[in-house]
């Protein structure tokens, strides 16, 4: 299959909203030390206890981040989806007021999207005894409220998209809008993902599954251990992530800094299971990406991976590698920072693209945190532990969000040195 052209594509903005707050570079420094965010969390108004390990951003102040207006027409997915949005575009150096284009646009992922509002609507009728719901609901609660929020406050024209692809969402979201300005149809775009999935109905169901992280006040920090010997699982949490991605001549002449290039974006369906996942479905996705992006295998240094601690998914994903990296997976160096940041859903992908953006600017790798003795089926990769690793000539870094429903989708960049 050859390449087809199109223009190239910067990034030239990141932000987020992330349990150590909404600072990318303090953010960024606490995951190459390898600082977990994860504490044990009891759900707050639930109907029986529940308690988890789990990853909130308790630090965030919609009203003081995005303003009363939007607030209090919003649930907290949205809320905290213009909060990572306001900052990725401020750090591309735009300004929010008159600042709006037609040219440009908004590309956001959800798995979830507004669950804490019909929780709430849920909760009001058949446990509270009220006749109605707030006719807020449904406009807070759709999957598609966060970017058009976005889309409203910095007068995004171009375009206003939005991908429920459960943990693949975000990163299709970003891809989509990789392929929008390949195409010339926007020059510039925010694109990211926002969760909020800590209601009591989403937990018990992924407690459920029997796939969710066991913890107590004095180990929850560090259950979740991907590619670990005697891992038990995942963590979920929230937070929002966003990248401005701009058309490259765009952002050269309006003289914006760029991070890196976002050079290929891949993706496939596993088409095999609903919620087993695929090394093969997840070989064609990374392989279409380093296509795209013209890369040979051993020219990545760096892979985060979608690791999620689960029992089954981690070594599936490091066969993958193997697959596709070949004799080259021996010195590829991967970690799943979802150890310390938690599984965000639709919103993780995001958040995992900003940290490999980071990782190229800074030539830097942050480390698989807890990670001490790494399961069997999970050899043949270069796992970094401990604290991060520094002054790492990387020239280009992937980043790999596999979902249940068997889709997959893997972003590929470049560094600005090498682009």
């Amino acid at each position: 299959m050859s390449k087809a052209p199109g223009r190239r594509v910067a990034v030239t903005g990141v932000g987020m909203v992330s349990p150590f707050g909404g600072d990318t570079d303090d953010f960024f420094d606490r995951i190459m030390r390898g600082e977990s965010a994860i504490r044990l969390y009891e759900h707050p108004t639930s109907p029986s206890r529940l308690v988890q390990p789990a990853v909130t951003c308790a630090q965030f102040d919609s009203e003081k981040s995005i303003g009363h207006a939007i607030t209090h027409v919003t649930d907290r997915y949205s809320q905290l989806g213009v909060a990572a949005a306001f900052s990725a575009w401020d750090d591309a150096g735009l300004k929010r007021e008159g600042a709006g284009s037609d040219e440009y646009g908004v590309s956001w992922g959800t798995a979830a999207g507004g669950m804490l509002t019909y929780e709430k609507g849920y909760g009001d009728m058949y446990l509270r005894g009220k006749q109605r719901v707030s006719p807020l609901s449904v406009p807070m609660a759709m999957n598609n409220a966060a970017a058009s929020h976005i889309a409203m406050a910095l007068g995004l024209g171009s375009a206003c998209m939005t991908y429920s692809m459960a943990c693949a969402s975000s990163t299709v979201s970003i891809g989509e809008a990789f392929r929008r300005i390949q195409r010339g149809e926007s020059s510039l775009i925010v694109a990211g993902g926002s969760e909020s999935p800590l209601a009591f109905t989403i937990m018990r169901a992924w407690e459920a599954m029997r796939v969710v992280a066991a913890g107590d006040e004095q180990t929850a920090y560090r259950a979740c251990r991907p590619f670990q010997q005697g891992r038990t699982g995942l963590v979920l949490g929230e937070g929002a992530a966003a990248l401005v991605l701009e058309d490259w001549e765009h952002a050269r002449q309006r003289g914006a800094r760029v991070y890196c290039e976002l050079a290929g974006f891949g993706q496939s369906c596993d088409h095999t299971h609903l919620v087993r996942p695929d090394a093969q479905g997840q070989s064609r996705a990374i392989m279409a990406a380093l296509h795209e992006a013209e890369l040979a295998p051993a020219q990545v240094g760096y892979v985060n991976a979608h690791g999620t601690a689960t029992v089954e998914g981690d070594p599936i994903e490091i066969s993958a590698l193997r697959q596709v990296f070949g004799v080259h997976a021996g010195q590829l160096a991967v970690s799943a920072t979802k150890s310390m940041h938690g599984h965000s859903l639709g919103a993780v992908g995001a958040m995992e693209a900003l940290i490999t953006v980071l990782a190229l600017a800074r030539k830097a790798i942050p480390p698989t945190a807890h990670l001490e003795q790494v399961a069997p089926d999970c050899l043949g990769v270069q796992h970094v532990m401990g604290s991060g690793l520094r002054d790492v000539p990387l020239q280009a870094a992937i980043s790999n969000s596999f979902a249940f429903g068997g889709s997959n989708a893997v972003l590929a960049f470049r560094a600005t040195s090498d682009a």
